[in-house]
């Protein structure tokens, strides 16, 4: 193996921008590993655990480009720094402002809002930046959609409450999904325009819903994200409040939703008196052990609107048969759809463990090994820190399906799979052939593998959701459009009979 770093002093680019180089570099063949990053504390860090030399990257700071590279030989090395560097020329934009007269670009999100009418800023920056530049916005007279996860919550509490006197929105930290009049923020699939406006303390649950809606013809105007902990005690629900107030005063919301991984007791009481209040019909989807299902959610919206919910639509495996199969093993890019996986296994299987646990006691090890039922969310912030959402980057839910093949203690695999804006333009191409292969080397071995697929996308996303369900399927999965039943799915695999 060849290694390679290389530090470029004073060279920043956008660290959205730096995965997708790092993951396009990594792709080339013979490049066993593949890192290009801003060089903070994390960053090198994370060079040191991968075994790169620390004195190769010693000095480099913040504001320097780091490229590590780890190579079977020195044409793939090179093959890779060619990648990234065609990667990086692409990504960075055009500097402006070169004409003699022409004003330079702005620097700072406030000097950008002098210039314009915008009403919203997008940040994503690394987690340990984002308050400032959040807070910049703000008071340049912005709402914001923070999508840096990795803030602390002291930090956020501060921001919206710094929003609530300025009468604006903050939207996250961890915001992965937005839809303002009809324009998708980050994750987004491609849904209809219609009457409903949703309040999501949730990405991938807000993802699920707005596909469930789509597919029963009903149509969303607004997803206003308000980050993962909005409705925990820390926070307070605040910006959830504010979501509500803004949908209840659009004359074009006919229907709120609110969804929400569980909430505090204590703030969903708060909400569900706000939701009271208003004007327009607000229903409440809290998934979790004391709520319901993203699907019966969908089905009550649609419902409000005339509209029939049509059972979501499923494709069975080539190969369907219940038997006496050792555990579950649930692998998630989305923290919601992970958790209502949960609630329904966990009411049939009992313990599920995990990281992300609807019990304390439940809680995997550090090192997610696993003995008995057990789902990950691999988008947890921990499993995030400086390496691309399992959305975009599949890397480590491929490496855990091949594992589980290898564990005679897996008999049923469970993943979710989302499309849309801002996922991997083609998911199936990488974890379809991982799935075969898995339950191929587990038969091999004399064990009995199975896998179900969680779908969640829309007739027009890009990556073609038939073509995606049908290569799913293809590779011996059930795949279905909801993502409870899909988990129901897995729970009726196994016989428990006697």
């Amino acid at each position: 193996m060849t290694d390679h770093v290389e530090v470029r002093r004073g060279t920043y680019h956008d660290s959205v921008a730096l995965m997708v180089v790092s993951r396009t570099a990594g792709d080339v063949e013979g490049v066993e590993a593949a890192l290009v990053a801003m060089a903070t504390e994390l960053n090198l860090s994370l060079l040191a655990d991968l075994g790169f030399n620390a004195a190769a990257f010693a000095g480099a700071g913040a504001n320097d480009l780091v490229l590590a590279f780890r190579a079977a030989d020195g044409a793939a090395l090179e093959a890779a720094r060619a990648a990234a560097d065609a990667a990086l020329a692409s990504a960075r934009k055009p500097a402006g402002g070169g004409g003699f007269g022409e004003a330079a670009p702005a620097r700072t999100l406030g000097a950008a809002a002098r210039r314009g009418d915008a009403s919203l800023a997008l940040v994503s920056v690394p987690g340990e930046h984002a308050f400032v530049e959040a807070m910049d916005a703000l008071r340049s007279g912005l709402s914001v959609m923070v999508f840096s996860d990795n803030v602390p919550v002291e930090q956020e509490v501060a921001l919206k409450a710094e929003a609530e006197r300025r009468g604006l929105l903050v939207m996250g930290p961890d915001c992965g999904t937005a839809v303002v009049g009809g324009v998708g923020l980050g994750f987004a699939n491609v849904v209809r325009p219609g009457p409903v406006g949703i309040v999501a303390a949730s990405g991938t649950g807000a993802q699920q819903l707005c596909c469930l809606l789509d597919a029963a013809d009903v149509g969303v105007r607004h997803v206003l994200g308000v980050g993962g902990r909005d409705l925990s005690a820390a926070v307070g629900g605040a910006s959830t409040l504010l979501a509500l107030e803004a949908l209840d005063a659009d004359p074009a919301t006919a229907v709120i939703v609110l969804v929400s991984k569980p909430p505090d007791e204590a703030v969903a009481d708060r909400v569900r008196q706000a939701a009271e209040a208003c004007a327009t019909p607000v229903v409440l989807g809290f998934v979790g052990p004391r709520g319901r299902d993203l699907t019966a959610t969908a089905a009550e919206v649609a419902g409000l609107l005339g509209r029939p919910a049509p059972e979501p639509r499923w494709w069975p495996a080539p190969e369907e048969r219940t038997g006496r199969y050792p555990f579950l093993r649930g692998l998630f890019a989305g923290g919601t759809l992970c958790d209502e996986a949960m609630t329904i296994a966990a009411a049939e299987l009992g313990p599920i463990a995990s990281n992300i646990p609807l019990e304390p006691s439940w809680a995997l090890p550090d090192d997610l090994a696993a003995s008995g039922h057990a789902m990950i969310d691999f988008g947890d912030d921990a499993l995030t820190r400086g390496r691309p959402h399992p959305m975009i980057d599949h890397r480590l839910r491929l490496d855990r399906i091949a594992a589980e093949a290898r564990d005679p203690s897996a008999g049923v695999l469970l993943l979710d799979v989302v499309l849309g804006h801002g996922a991997h333009p083609d998911p199936a191409e990488e974890l379809a052939p991982a799935l075969s292969g898995a339950l191929r080397t587990a038969r091999d071995a004399g064990g009995d593998l199975t896998a179900v697929v969680s779908l969640c996308g829309t007739r027009d996303d890009p990556q073609g959701l038939h073509r995606q369900a049908e290569a799913f399927r293809d590779a011996g999965a059930s795949v279905h459009l909801s993502n409870a039943a899909a988990a129901r799915k897995a729970v009726e695999l196994f016989d428990r009979s006697g």
